[in-house]
């Protein structure tokens, strides 16, 4: 079983810091969020992110603890997670206070 290092409990993404990951093998998180387990749904490249569980459309895609960009597409739980799938907010600051500000709403 191949590990994905998370490095805030609230992520829903794990980022593959020790070797690639193949389409079909099983992915453990560990770090400060443990007891999850995927299936690589594609290969995922050393240094990518796997999504930990289901992101819906237009939610917030979450490592450190805080969003990083935002799901273009319904992205299931063992999709690699990059820039085919993702909107970044970095360097967006209407994007990110925005979200900010949904979040205290929920």
């Amino acid at each position: 079983m191949k590990r994905v290092f998370v490095i805030e409990r609230e992520d829903n993404v794990g980022t593959a810091v020790l070797e690639p990951i193949e389409a079909g093998e099983t992915v453990e998180a560990y770090g400060r969020l443990t007891g999850i387990s995927v299936v690589a749904n594609q290969p995922i490249p050393y240094g990518h992110k796997i999504a930990l569980r289901d992101i819906p459309r237009g939610a917030a895609v979450i490592k450190y603890g805080l969003s990083i960009g935002t799901a273009t597409v319904d992205i299931r739980a063992g999709d690699h997670v990059h820039i085919h799938n993702v909107e970044s907010n970095r360097g967006r600051g209407d994007l990110a206070a925005q979200q900010t500000s949904q979040g205290a709403e929920s």
